[in-house]
C-alpha cells in the first residue's frame, strides 16, 4: 500500500479526531520519510513525536526533526550581554528540557526507541532559532511532510505541537495537503521547499543548527534495553480492536487482586462501557458527560479498573469530590469495585489521613502488594500545600479523577493541573462553566474531548431516567421588592467594566450588589403564598423535595432596615410545612452532619417517617435520594448548571415512580396584564429578569410530558414584552 490508498482528510482537529490514530499512525507506516517542523523542543515533545514512528523506523524510514529551544528571560539577557557564548545557553536550555520525570511505561519505552533510533542515525534533531539584528526569538511553524516509497506526498500545517498537551489535550488544528491531488500539489511543494530550506541553514534571519552534544545527552539519558518497534501497537492499536476483545479486559479475575476491578455482581450498560473504550482509547484521557442520575459514579470506577489492570495495578488514583458528604458516597462504591481508599479531608474521624497518605506512598515503592494506591478527598483539601506535598512524591502513574469537574475550572484549582497526572478523567453532567468560557476552555485543555455525551432526553427515552411533568408557577415581585430590585440595577448599571478580551463585566461592587439582588428574586414573598397553595394537596403524600435559595424573605409589613430582622426562607417553608400543613418535614443543608444526613435518607425512601425535605444548595451535586416524586423548586437560578442538576435530582429511578412532578416558581417583576402600560424604559429594566426566567422554562419545558403548558406560558410572556427568538438568545445576567 502506499499514502495514496488512505483515507486522508483536509482537516483534523484534536478534540474531534483521534490524530494519532487516524492520521499519524496509519499514514507514517506507508511513509519512508519524515521531515517535521516541531515547535518547542521538550522530553515530552519526543514523546509525542514518537507516536507512529515505530513501524516506519523498523523498516528503515528516515526521520529528520526541527526543533526551536525553549529560552527563559534571563537566557535572552545573558545572549544580549554575551556573558557566554551562544551555543553554549541554547545547549543549556535544551538539557533543562529533557525531564527526568517521564516514569510510565510507555513514555519511558518512546524515549529508549528515539535514543536507539539518534544512536543509530535513524532520527535526526536540529536546533531552529531567529536572529535577525543580534535579536534571539524562537522558532515556532509547526508543519510536516510524509514521503512513501512511491514518491508521493502529504504535507501538514496548524497550531499542533507534538507536546505532551497538543495531541489531545488543547484544541488544536491541522491542515493537510496531498500532492496527487491536483489542486493541493503546489502546497506540497512549497512546505518541501520551506523545510529544505531550514534544514540546510539557508532560510534568511533563521540559524538551524546541529547540537551533537544533545544528542549524546539524549542517549545516554534514555536508551536502556532493546528498542521496542512494537508500543503504537501496544499503547493504541490493541485498544481500539474489537470492542468485545476490551471488554475482556474489563472482566473480573478470580484470584487476589492488588488494584481495582469491576465486581462480578455489576453489570455495567453498554453506553458505560462505550465511554470506557472511548477514554482508553484517548490514551485515559476524557471527559464523562453524562446526565445527572445515569451512572457517572460507576463508569468512572470502571475506567479506573480498566487503567488498573492495564498498568498491572501499578497506579496511583486520587479521586477528588466537591464536599465531604460526597466523598463518603465515593467511599461507599469504591470499595465495592476492590479498593481500601485513604478518606482525606478536615474532619475528627480521619484527621491522621496525612500520616496515611505518607505511608501508602512509601509501601507503594517498596512492596509489590501495595502498588496501587486511592486517595478519595475534597476539593478544599486537594489543593491544600500538605496534599500537593504528597502528590510531589509519588513515583507510580496518577490517574486524577474529578467529580463535579466543573468546579475546578476556578483559578484556586485550576493552578493544580499539571502533568504530574499522566492519566485524567473529568465526570460531570455540566461542564460549561456559566460565562466562564477562559475556565471552560481550561477543563477540556486539560483533561481532553468528551468520550460520552449521554444528555437527558436520551436517558429518559432509554429509560434511565424517569419522564417528569413540569409546572411552571408565576409570581411576582412585591411593591417593595421591585423598588430594591430596580435601585439595586441601577446601582449595578454603574459598575460595569471591560475586562481583557473588551467584554462589559461587574466589578467587584457589583457582584456584591448582583448577589443581593439575586437574593431579592430568589426570596419574593409570594413564592411563600404560592407554595402553600400548590403544596396543600400533596400534604398527605410522601417523598416531596422543596428546593429553597440561600436567602432571607422581605417582610413588606416591617419598617426595620435590618436585614436580620427578616426571616430566612428555609425557616418560613418549614413553618408552612411542619406547623400549618401538619407535615413530617426535615432540613437538608450544610448544617446537618454525615449520621444526620444518612438518617434523613433513610427516612425519607421508607416513606412512613418523613415527607418532605427542605434543601438548599447543597443537593446540587451529587446527593442521591431517588425516592423524590415530587419537587417544589424556590430558587430562581439562572445558572444552567444549577437548575439541570436540580432537576436530574428529581428524576433518578425509583420503584413506584412511573413519572415525577416538578413545580418551578418563576419569578416576574409585575404581572403580565400591566406591562403595557410601561414606558419603554421601565419594560427594558423588566427584560434582564424575564429573559433569565423564561431560559429556565424553556429548557424544564421541552422534555416535560405536559411541555405545552410551558410553551404557552413562554409565549404569554414573549406577547407581554414583545420578545422575540433573538431577544432570547441574548446574554442575561447571573442571579444566583
Amino acid at each position: 500500500m502506499s499514502l495514496k490508498d488512505k483515507r486522508i482528510k483536509s482537516e483534523y482537529r484534536s478534540l474531534i479526531d483521534n490524530v494519532v490514530q487516524d492520521f499519524y499512525i496509519p499514514l507514517l507506516h506507508e511513509s519512508t520519510s519524515y521531515k517535521r517542523a516541531v515547535g518547542f523542543f521538550s522530553s515530552s515533545a519526543l514523546v509525542e513525536i514518537s507516536k507512529g514512528i515505530a513501524d516506519m523506523a523498523k523498516d528503515g524510514g528516515k526521520i529528520e526533526i526541527v526543533a526551536s529551544p525553549y529560552l527563559s528571560d534571563d537566557d535572552i539577557q545573558a545572549i544580549k550581554e554575551g556573558y557566554k557564548n551562544r551555543q553554549k545557553i541554547i545547549e543549556g536550555a535544551l538539557i533543562r528540557q529533557l525531564s527526568d520525570e517521564h516514569e510510565d511505561y510507555y513514555s519511558m519505552e518512546r524515549l529508549n526507541l528515539l535514543a536507539h533510533l539518534i544512536s543509530d542515525g535513524i532520527l535526526d534533531i536540529r536546533i531552529a532559532y531567529t536572529d535577525k539584528d543580534n535579536e534571539i526569538g524562537m522558532y515556532h511553524e509547526k508543519m510536516g511532510i510524509l514521503e512513501d516509497k512511491d514518491g508521493n506526498h502529504v504535507a501538514f500545517s496548524g497550531s499542533m505541537n507534538e507536546s505532551m498537551t497538543a495531541m489531545s489535550i488543547n484544541y488544536e488544528t491541522i491542515d493537510v495537503f496531498c500532492d496527487w491531488r491536483e489542486a493541493e500539489a503546489d502546497r506540497v511543494k512549497l512546505k518541501e521547499n520551506a523545510f529544505y530550506s531550514m534544514w540546510n541553514n539557508v532560510e534568511p534571519s533563521l540559524k538551524v543548527l546541529e547540537f551533537p552534544n544533545i544528542s549524546d545527552v539524549l542517549i545516554e539519558k534514555y536508551r536502556r534495553k532493546d528498542p521496542n518497534f512494537d508500543i503504537d501497537h501496544e499503547q493504541f492499536k490493541r485498544r481500539t480492536l474489537a470492542y468485545g476483545s476490551m471488554l475482556q479486559g474489563m472482566s473480573n479475575s478470580s484470584g487476589a487482586q492488588v488494584g481495582a476491578r469491576i465486581p462480578a455482581d455489576v453489570e455495567l450498560h453498554e453506553y458505560q462501557k462505550e465511554a470506557i473504550a472511548a477514554w482508553v482509547g484517548e490514551n485515559y484521557r476524557g471527559i464523562f458527560d453524562m446526565a445527572t442520575g445515569t451512572g457517572k459514579t460507576y463508569t468512572g470506577l470502571g475506567a479506573i479498573s480498566k487503567l488498573s489492570e492495564d498498568l498491572n495495578d501499578d497506579l496511583a488514583v486520587i479521586i477528588v469530590a466537591p464536599y465531604k458528604h460526597l466523598v463518603e458516597q465515593w467511599v461507599e462504591d469504591i470499595v465495592k469495585f476492590n479498593m481500601k481508599p485513604i478518606i482525606a479531608y478536615g474532619d475528627p474521624a480521619h484527621k491522621d489521613w496525612r500520616k496515611k497518605f505518607s505511608k501508602a506512598i512509601t509501601d507503594q515503592k517498596i512492596r509489590r502488594d501495595k502498588r496501587f494506591l486511592c486517595v478519595v478527598t475534597t476539593n478544599v483539601t486537594f489543593a491544600s500545600p500538605d496534599f500537593q506535598e504528597r502528590i510531589d512524591k509519588i513515583k507510580s502513574p496518577i490517574l486524577l479523577v474529578v467529580d463535579e469537574a466543573h468546579n475546578f475550572g476556578a483559578r484556586s484549582y485550576a493552578k493544580h493541573l499539571d502533568d504530574r497526572f499522566a492519566y485524567r478523567l473529568a465526570l460531570s453532567a455540566t461542564l460549561e462553566r456559566h460565562r466562564d468560557d477562559e475556565g471552560t476552555a481550561l477543563l477540556y485543555s486539560f483533561f481532553g474531548k468528551k468520550c460520552i455525551e449521554y444528555p437527558l432526553e436520551r436517558a429518559i427515552d432509554e429509560d434511565k431516567l424517569t419522564p417528569y411533568k413540569y409546572y411552571p408557577i408565576l409570581v411576582y415581585l412585591s411593591e417593595l421588592e421591585l423598588e430594591s430590585y430596580e435601585q439595586l440595577s441601577y446601582e449595578m448599571s454603574k459598575c460595569m467594566i471591560k475586562d481583557k478580551h473588551g467584554k462589559y463585566k461587574l466589578n467587584k461592587r457589583g457582584e456584591i450588589l448582583a448577589l443581593k439582588r439575586s437574593r431579592v428574586v430568589a426570596g419574593a414573598m409570594q413564592k411563600l403564598e404560592a407554595l402553600k397553595r400548590e403544596i396543600t394537596p400533596y400534604k398527605d403524600d410522601n417523598n416531596i423535595l422543596v428546593y429553597c435559595g440561600a436567602t432571607r424573605v422581605i417582610d413588606d409589613s416591617d419598617t426595620s432596615s435590618d436585614d436580620e430582622s427578616d426571616i430566612r426562607q428555609i425557616e418560613a417553608v418549614t413553618k408552612i410545612l411542619g406547623n400549618e400543613l401538619n407535615m413530617s418535614v426535615a432540613r437538608f443543608t450544610s448544617e446537618e452532619n454525615m449520621e444526620e444526613r444518612a438518617l434523613i435518607k433513610e427516612h425519607f425512601q421508607d416513606g412512613g417517617k418523613l415527607q418532605a425535605i427542605v434543601a438548599i444548595k447543597c443537593l446540587d451535586e451529587g446527593v442521591n435520594i431517588p425516592g423524590i416524586r415530587t419537587a417544589f423548586i424556590l430558587a430562581s437560578t439562572t445558572n444552567p448548571k444549577e437548575y439541570i442538576q436540580r432537576r436530574g435530582r428529581v428524576l433518578r429511578k425509583a420503584d413506584n415512580k412511573p413519572f415525577a412532578e416538578i413545580y418551578d416558581f418563576v419569578t416576574l417583576p409585575r404581572p403580565l396584564d400591566s406591562v403595557s402600560g410601561l414606558t419603554i424604559e421601565q419594560a427594558n429594566r423588566d427584560k434582564t429578569l424575564v429573559k433569565n426566567e423564561l431560559a429556565r422554562i424553556k429548557e424544564f419545558g421541552r422534555l416535560a410530558l405536559n411541555s405545552m403548558l410551558a410553551n404557552n406560558l413562554i409565549w404569554d410572556i414573549q406577547e407581554a414584552y414583545h420578545l422575540n427568538e433573538t431577544d432570547l438568545e441574548k446574554e442575561g445576567e447571573d442571579f444566583e
